[in-house]
């Protein structure tokens, strides 16, 4: 596995993230799992994540080969909820993707050891997301991460709850 340099996404990437998560929307279809679609993410989302210095990913070459977004949006749904970290400061992970060409090497998970080692550096008392319920590659890769499942919640328009994480 070559390690990656994890950097801020700015705006003059907008495009290659916007064609990274086309990407990688396409082949999650194409294994049947419909976890995001043309409205989600859309380029409306990526350009806040930018605009809120929220992005951060690696460049294969002039291209993002990978992101994710970490800041502290948390679903509605999440107030349901029994997290352990009931009084801290908690980072959400959100979008976290690698495109297909270079999934299975490993950077999925440099980018999940980036957003904890970021979240150690500003503060964070520990880590929340939620994955698709049918996404046996991500579910697998945070289980053995050493994230606990704490519940699922569902989303209008999708065929499968999300599973809930936490890491402290």
């Amino acid at each position: 596995m070559k390690f990656m340099e994890i950097l801020s996404i700015g705006r003059e990437e907008l495009r290659a993230v916007n064609q990274l998560y086309a990407e990688i929307t396409s082949d999650l279809r194409k294994k049947g799992v419909k976890q995001w679609d043309r409205f989600y993410p859309n380029r409306f989302i990526i350009k806040a994540d930018i605009n809120n210095g929220n992005l951060f990913g690696f460049m294969v070459g002039n291209e993002v080969a990978g992101a994710v977004v970490l800041d502290t949006n948390e679903s509605k749904k999440y107030q349901d909820l029994k997290w352990e970290d009931c009084k801290g400061r908690p980072l959400v992970i959100h979008r976290l993707g690698v495109h297909p060409q270079y999934q299975g090497m490993g950077y999925g998970k440099q980018l999940l050891q980036f957003a904890e080692d970021y979240a150690v550096r500003n503060g964070y008392t520990s880590i929340r997301l939620d994955v698709f319920s049918l996404n046996q590659g991500a579910l697998k890769m945070y289980e053995r991460a050493g994230y606990q499942e704490v519940g699922m919640i569902s989303f209008p328009f999708r065929k499968a709850p999300y599973k809930c994480y936490e890491k402290k």
